[in-house]
């Protein structure tokens, strides 16, 4: 079989977590249980929803950045390399080129590159996503502690459903995140939010619970009369019958005997169930660099101002997006067009990216400033904009209030 069918094409038993006895309690004498079917933290992108909705968020604006390629700090617009980052593979574009790699970097704090089977030096023709759970680093018995460090000398696997594909380091673009444990592989952000996690699974399986009772009335039937067992399936009948489910708006209703309707509210653990679930959305969000608003989350009384929301989207883009562009800025660099000897440079275009311009009127308040300060003539304005010259625009005009020092007058003490 083609060694690219087997990696990308390999048949994966589906599994859907959470499939456990719909009957089970939560109580403590079910938390082994419980621990038995706790999803591995490597299923949180399908078990935990701000965990996805945060990846999501952060691979999309990754992937709007342009990945242009310079020679010369002119931008390079054919050739093999050009034609590799447009069209990585055949099943590959180069949007999610930089999508799947930036999701692999939020899930496991690592991505692959791999140059494909055929591969036999020089600049590749092809570019594929590997998935990092499936890629083991063979390092050699006994090495020195310049080759762990540098890598050189260890040979790397992919298990395929199959059998193992052994890779050579050359074939390879690593993208990792700081590892204290393994300085040849990465560490998932996830790995310091285990307990978070966790604990939002627990809490996820109480709210189910408590929904599941949804078929039972919202109280109980309450009597100060001991009754039989016929006598209780005849009052069950009877509320059914009369406040069933085709009645949506029950009330309180007295049914004889004694006995009377009691809504029942929810207790202070299931409040505070609430409660953590809302930490631990800020704490996901927080770890990821998510400013709330870019969430689409406004916990306030009052709707944040659209300038509020304008500092958010710009934040996210300056604090989280822009330094991890530049690290995968580096690691190409250093992996790929160094480590081939070519001349061009990938970097990321971020002139379209709307979050990161100023208003019009923002820069006209700008240039004027710069004008009457002297730092810009009005031709460097128009020329900035794309705009004709002026033949009296080299001139600067001197704002009335500015004086030079060696103009300013003094007055005399009296």
């Amino acid at each position: 079989m083609n060694p690219i069918k087997k990696i990308f094409f390999h048949g994966q038993e589906k599994t859907h977590p959470g499939n456990e006895n719909n009957d089970e309690n939560l109580t403590k004498l079910d938390d082994l249980s419980n621990l038995l079917s706790l999803p591995d933290p490597q299923d949180n992108y399908v078990c935990n929803a701000w965990v996805n909705i945060s990846i999501d968020i952060l691979v999309r604006n990754i992937a709007r950045a342009s990945f242009v390629l310079r020679r010369d700090g002119n931008e390079v617009v054919g050739g093999p390399l050009y034609n590799l980052f447009r069209r990585p593979n055949p099943s590959l574009n180069r949007y999610d080129l930089w999508k799947e790699t930036a999701a692999w970097w939020f899930l496991e704090g690592e991505a692959f590159w791999w140059f494909g089977p055929d591969y036999r030096g020089g600049i590749p023709d092809a570019i594929y996503v590997l998935d990092p759970r499936r890629v083991r680093r063979d390092a050699p018995y006994g090495q020195s502690v310049d080759s762990l460090f540098r890598g050189n000398t260890a040979k790397w696997t992919y298990q395929t459903d199959y059998e193992l594909i052994p890779i050579l380091p050359d074939e390879l673009v690593h993208f990792k995140n700081w590892n204290q444990w393994n300085p040849q592989r990465g560490v998932s952000p996830l790995a310091a939010l285990n307990l978070e996690l966790e604990q939002d699974y627990y809490a996820n399986k109480a709210n189910s619970q408590l929904l599941k009772n949804n078929a039972i009335p919202q109280g109980i039937l309450k009597t100060d009369q001991t009754i039989r067992p016929e006598e209780a399936d005849a009052l069950e009948r009877r509320w059914e019958s009369k406040y069933g489910a085709a009645r949506a708006g029950r009330k309180i209703a007295v049914l004889g005997k004694g006995t009377s309707f009691e809504a029942m509210s929810f207790t202070p653990e299931v409040v505070k169930l609430f409660e953590l679930k809302r930490w631990i959305v800020y704490t996901i969000l927080a770890k990821f660099g998510i400013p709330p608003r870019v969430a689409n989350i406004n916990d306030k009384s009052t709707t944040l101002s659209g300038k509020d929301t304008k500092e958010q989207h710009a934040a996210f883009w300056k604090h989280t997006i822009i330094p991890l562009l530049k690290e995968f800025e580096h690691i190409t660099e250093a992996q790929l067009f160094t480590r081939l000897g070519l001349r061009e440079e990938g970097i990321f275009d971020l002139q379209d990216i709307p979050e990161l311009q100023q208003s019009e009127d923002e820069q006209s308040s700008r240039d004027i400033a710069e004008i009457n300060a002297g730092l810009k003539t009005i031709n460097d304005v128009l020329r900035e904009r794309g705009k004709e010259v002026k033949s009296w625009g080299n001139i600067w005009y001197k704002p009335k209030n500015l004086i030079p020092i060696n103009e300013t007058t003094h007055t005399d003490d009296p």
